[in-house]
């Protein structure tokens, strides 16, 4: 079997691959303001509270809009390209975002059948079966190797997971949770199944930022190893934030509910 036909097998399954990066990024997460937790909660209690929370986040983060780079760069055989895509999102709740390609560049049938499948990969997650099948929940991962890090960005519980079903969605690795919000802050991982034979491995770097009182995905990074030698990186940078809609949270401390988002329009 040729090169040639490895490279085209590859890039068939690509978009499989990229699957997993709109399913990691459709959900943005809210945060409840709390006093710092202290070093006695284990790791159960934190999973709780990352539980119990996002529930109330996805309630309360109604409508937003920020624009997203795109970009893709493959070098090996048979040739090496790049393509890069701008596309401005708006969200609204439960499960609706709406995509406007700002502008684009690089191979047109690369744009056509990657860069473009990752916003219909990121609205099919969006779905109600999809959401709790890529929730962060004891029903899709076993949790493990849990400790405190001081860490200046707040990210202080690290844990790990290990999915329970090798579900395309779904990945393996450590994620990294606030302290103060309990929620996610920064994913380290790879896909929990393989697309395909032609990619040997795929590490995903997905970070946070808070907007406000909202944690809304800041860049997301996933390098593939082809056999044969290919190498494949993919990045999204999400800018430009605008919370549009949001209401209370559920909290039994009412400060937590004093400082509800309040985020000027540019």
């Amino acid at each position: 079997m040729t090169k040639g036909i490895h490279h085209s097998r590859f890039l068939k399954t690509l978009p499989l691959l990229l699957l997993f990066a709109g399913a990691a990024t459709a959900n943005a997460q809210t945060s409840v303001s709390q006093e710092a937790i202290g070093p006695q909660l284990n790791l159960t209690q934190v999973m709780d509270k990352l539980v119990e929370k996002n529930i109330e986040r996805a309630e309360a983060l109604q409508k937003y809009q920020n624009r997203r780079y795109y970009s893709l760069d493959y070098t090996g055989f048979p040739t090496s390209f790049h393509a890069e895509m701008v596309v401005d999102m708006v969200y609204d709740a439960p499960g609706t975002k709406q995509f406007k390609i700002v502008s684009q560049k690089g191979p047109q049938w690369i744009i056509d059948r990657i860069l473009k499948r990752l916003l219909d990969a990121e609205q099919e997650a969006l779905t109600e079966v999809n959401r709790e099948r890529v929730a962060i929940t004891p029903n899709n991962y076993d949790f493990s190797e849990f400790h405190r890090e001081d860490s200046p960005d707040g990210c202080a519980y690290a844990v790990s997971l290990e999915p329970k079903t090798p579900d395309k969605l779904l990945f393996r690795g450590r994620i990294w949770v606030d302290g103060k919000d309990f929620a996610v802050c920064r994913i380290e991982a790879e896909p929990a199944k393989n697309p395909s034979f032609w990619i040997k491995k795929t590490e995903i770097h997905h970070s946070y930022l808070k907007v406000g009182d909202f944690w809304l995905p800041a860049e997301n990074k996933s390098v593939s190893a082809i056999r044969g030698g290919g190498r494949a990186v993919l990045i999204i940078k999400y800018q430009d934030y605008e919370i549009l809609s949001a209401r209370g949270l559920k909290n039994d401390d009412p400060r937590a509910l004093s400082n509800l988002l309040d985020v000027p329009l540019h």
